[in-house]
């Protein structure tokens, strides 16, 4: 059964693409390698054993997303990962962000819904959510005016998915991503940010082997126990093997509605430096940090609760938060070395 995974050469992507093939799936990736590169092909193979079909295509140009779907009309399910991801990015090139994160997306549901059946999972995030009022956060959860253009994106998005439903054969399941992080336990592919890191784990990472200098905590005065800011967690191997249940649960017809929206996290909070000091009981290491200012639109805290995803998808996040951080310092090592 063949599965497209776009964007499938990312990080939390190309995990899951591993665990479709743990799971007897075929798998197409492709991607624009904006942020990504073909090297990670050589990494899924190291651990699969299988030679993944892969092709560089652009999503943003249309007639070549109508190419693709003519020349693959055996394809069972989409997985759509590709999209643009930074926060602080989105806000200094908004319209980067809406062309890439909803053309993509209106292109690839406008050739699935020509089709008597369509599988579509969306990768979506917690920043729908906004600073919630009450933690933990369900999936009942107020979604919040967005505070930053990738934010907006996903909630376009899911309003876009919600629309097409009612009128079309597709049914979808939308995954409310919380922070993932971590590596492959092989450490044959990982987190490979371009440029300085916008996520905390590269980050503590890249300070502890050298690349960066220092870690800058961005702020201490929240209204937490030890004033950082509080967010989820969660093993990007737990999160893919998340994908291959929801595309399961898709394909053996058992949702109950047409479009089903989960959170996906561990349901515990850590805060900066909670992490950062299990950082370094793992590696053995002192990092070198230092407060700063907040970041403009970072909120106080946000964790996921994690009950429909356990009960009703039937997925449970099993890595600490310490065998998260293991894997990461793991992959940072095997690709400094």
């Amino acid at each position: 059964m063949k599965i497209l995974v776009t964007g499938g050469l990312g990080f939390i992507g190309s995990h899951t693409v591993v665990e479709l093939q743990n799971e007897g799936f075929e798998v197409i990736i492709v991607d624009n390698l904006s942020n990504s590169s073909e090297k990670v092909l050589d990494g899924i193979e190291n651990i699969t054993g299988i030679k993944t079909e892969f092709e560089k295509l652009d999503l943003r140009e249309k007639n070549a997303v109508t190419s693709f779907f003519d020349r693959h009309q055996d394809i069972k399910g989409v997985i759509h990962f590709a999209a643009s991801k930074a926060v602080g990015e989105s806000v200094e090139n908004p319209l980067l962000y809406y062309e890439n994160n909803i053309n993509t997306l209106v292109y690839v549901l406008q050739e699935l819904q020509k089709r008597d059946e369509a599988n579509f999972i969306f990768s979506s995030s917690c920043t729908v959510y906004g600073q919630a009022e009450k933690m933990p956060i369900t999936e009942d959860s107020a979604v919040q005016a967005a505070m930053s253009p990738y934010g907006n994106t996903k909630q376009i998005g899911e309003e876009i998915i919600t629309e097409v439903a009612k009128v079309s054969p597709i049914k979808s399941i939308v995954l409310r991503y919380f922070n993932p992080i971590g590596a492959h336990p092989s450490a044959e592919i990982g987190e490979l940010p371009l440029g300085i890191p916008q996520n905390l784990v590269p980050f503590i990472t890249q300070t502890a082997i050298g690349l960066r200098e220092q870690l800058s905590v961005y702020g201490n005065d929240y209204p937490t126990p030890d004033g950082t800011a509080i967010r989820d967690y969660i093993h990007v191997v737990d999160l893919a093997k998340a994908h291959v249940i929801a595309l399961k649960r898709l394909l053996e017809n058992k949702n109950l509605e047409k479009v089903e929206t989960f959170n996906l996290g561990t349901g515990k909070g850590s805060s900066v430096l909670e992490v950062i000091n299990a950082f370094e009981k793992v590696a053995q290491q002192k990092l070198n940090y230092k407060i700063v200012d907040r970041r403009e639109g970072d909120i106080t805290s946000a964790y996921a609760n994690t009950d429909k995803a356990n009960t009703v998808l039937g997925w449970k996040a099993e890595s600490t938060l310490e065998d998260s951080l293991s894997s990461a310092w793991k992959w940072e090592q095997k690709i400094r070395s």
